[in-house]
Order: C-alpha cells, then structure tokens, then sequence
C-alpha cells in the first residue's frame, strides 16, 4: 500500500526542530522525498533554502492551470519536536502498527499530513481540474515559524483558499490564539552565603518578578473573554527557570522562560506593554539586574470567520461545525498570501507532543474521502 510506505519514509527521516543545536536537524530529507513524489505526479516543484535558517527547506509544488493564482493549497510542517526516549515504547522514527494505530513521532503533527494528501491526490483526475492545487511543506513550524514566515513575506504564490493539515480529528478551525515565548534574565551578584550583604541574590529578585507576572496572570483573565475558546481567557505560563549553582552561593543569574497566548483582537504590542509593565517596578528597584528579551518572534492570533466560504464548505464536507482552538498555527502567516484560510486534518491534538504519538487507522478512508471533496469543490 503506497500510503503506508509514505507514511512509514517520511516518519523513517528525523526532522527535528529545536532551540537547541543538540536536538535540532534539516528537514532536508523530507523535502526530498516529497519533491520526488510529487514530481512523479506531475507536480511542478519549487525548493527554497530559508535565508534565516540555512540547511531547512520551503516546498511549494503546483499542479494545473499555468500555475496561475487561485485554487488550493494544501499546507503542512515537515519538522517535529523533540523527544523523550524513555517515554516512547515504540522507536520514534520507525512507524509501527498496533492496536489498529500506527505509531511515530510526526505521525499526526504533522509530517502524516503529507502521506494523505498525496494518497487523496492519487485517487483524482489531476488533468481534469481547473484550478491550480499546491502542495505546501515549511520548515521550523515548532519553533520560529520561520518557513511560514519566508513565504508570506515573499508572496510567491496567491491561492485562493488554503487548508493546514494540523491534527483536528479532520474538525475545521476558523481561529486560534497565538503565542509569543519571553525570557526574563535577572543578573545579581554573587557572594557567600553566610553574608547576604556580599551579593544580590537573583533568585529573590526572580521572586518578585513572578508574583508580578502572576498579577498580570490574572488581569489577562479578567480583561479579555472569548467564550468561543475551551480557555476562553488568554493565559500566560511559566515554563522553565533555573539559576544559581549551590547552596552555599548567593545566586548571581537567574532565568525564567514564560509563554503567552493572546486572544483575536489583541496585538502582540499590547501584550509586550503588560510585559513590560509587569517587571518596570523591578527594574526600578534593581537598575540593570532586570532585562526582558523575545525568544523568537512573535506568533499573532488567526481571526477567521464563520461565514467564509471556505469554512463553511468544510462543515459541509466533515459535518461538524467550525470551532476555536487555544493551540497556534502557520495560519496567520499563510493567510498573508491572501487566501481563505483554515486548519483542518487527520488525528486528534491530544496526541500532538506526547509519547508514543499515534494516528489511528480508523481515520485513514473518511480522512483520504473528505480530502478528495474538498479538492473537488474547489479545483474542480
């Protein structure tokens, strides 16, 4: 079966994307088992090397229609995240069935995605469509966002409707929060221990910006409401801190790496105010042990609509209504091309990040199906 040995190449080829050089790979390998199979289809395939990222890859392949404007692109991430290997019970790069579930890290955020799209684009008259389709396949989506990011600002192409094959159970989403990752680094001084007076212990200093960060915490929550969200409030999480390196040290470093996930209608500048509102008092009261920095750039919310066309196609074809999620997309940056856009593919978010992450094969026909119908309606 051609699509489970997509499934298992593509899972087979580590694509690791990471903050840290220990974990991180290209996604070279991805890109070009996907350009060999797509030009194998007739596709015309474009290769672009990121100018931020060297050694990861952008590929857009186009079929039909002059490769004019219009039509769909089907759109995904080739990178996954790292893992934790002694969580697994399976090898991560190795697909495996079981339990009417095939497992591997990928599988279903999201490099899954692409097995599907081709196994729905084999069951089509390519030659009889109308409009361009376009197969989009990013780097860096769990970090930067850096593929996602090259593409919009160079608007290459300019489809017409775009659909992101994330894990929704093959549920459309029409919006979702965004997300921006901060380090607050507090740089005091150290001494002995036996003499507080010999320094100035960052990790007191970090003390007082956490309970100020925890006030923020919950003004987020009591200004912005969106009852459409699970979380219908914006959250702000302290992920990791660490500093100081003994006990009989007064800490002279410490760090704090927080993430926020605003809400549609709220710009990333408003919640960088809060931020830095948060920590001012501090900074006032330590001069230059308090500095705020981005991790990377910012993430906007996606603010679809109900009422596009395009989402309402995809109720149509799933037979569920459109939702909000509180997790973040390359929507924003896709949706940038000009086209109507939402998120929309197989397997659940439940199993996006975790161990033994799995698609279940139940879904593999009425996933395939619903694919072919809404490249049907729309290229046609």
């Amino acid at each position: 079966m051609a699509f489970i040995e997509h499934y298992k190449t593509l899972i087979a080829s580590p694509s690791i994307s990471s903050n840290s050089p220990r974990w991180d790979h290209s996604n070279k390998g991805v890109i070009e088992h996907l350009e060999s199979w797509l030009n194998d289809r007739g596709f015309t395939v474009e290769i672009t090397e990121l100018e931020s990222a060297p050694g990861k890859f952008n590929l857009v392949a186009t079929y039909g229609a002059n490769s004019g404007d219009g039509g769909l692109l089907l759109a995904g991430h080739t990178d996954t995240v790292p893992y934790d290997d002694s969580r697994w019970n399976f090898d991560p790069f190795a697909l495996t069935e079981a339990d009417n579930k095939l497992y591997g890290l990928g599988s279903i955020d999201m490099k899954g995605f692409f097995a599907f799209a081709i196994e729905a684009i084999d069951g089509l008259e390519l030659d009889k469509l109308q409009k361009p389709l376009r197969i989009l396949a990013t780097a860096d989506e769990e970090t930067t966002m850096a593929g996602a990011r090259q593409l919009a600002a160079q608007k290459a192409i300019r489809p017409e409707y775009a659909i992101i094959g994330e894990p929704t159970s093959m549920q459309a989403v029409y919006c979702h929060k965004g997300h921006l990752s901060e380090r607050i680094v507090v740089t005091g001084r150290s001494g002995h221990s036996s003499n507080p007076e010999y320094g100035l212990n960052a990790l007191e200093i970090m003390h007082q910006v956490i309970a100020n960060l925890l006030k923020t915490q919950q003004q987020l929550k009591e200004r912005y409401q969106q009852p459409a969200f699970d979380v219908p409030y914006p959250t702000l999480n302290l992920g990791h801190i660490h500093g100081g390196d003994n006990p009989n040290r007064i800490c002279g470093c410490c760090e704090l790496q927080l993430d926020v996930r605003p809400m549609p209608g709220m710009s990333v500048t408003d919640v960088y105010q809060l931020l830095d509102d948060a920590v001012a008092p501090i900074k006032q009261r330590y001069p230059g042990a308090v500095e705020l920095s981005h991790m990377h750039g910012a993430t906007p919310a996606f603010a679809g609509s109900t009422d596009s066309s395009l989402v309402k196609l995809a109720e149509k074809v799933s037979g569920q209504p459109a939702i909000a999620v509180n997790y973040c997309t390359e929507a924003p940056f896709i949706s940038e091309l000009g086209c109507e856009t939402i998120v929309m593919g197989p397997g659940s978010i439940a199993q996006a990040h975790q161990p033994d992450e799995y698609l279940d094969m139940s879904e593999i026909k009425p996933t395939v199906e619903k694919l072919r119908s809404l490249i049907t309606e729309i290229c046609g």
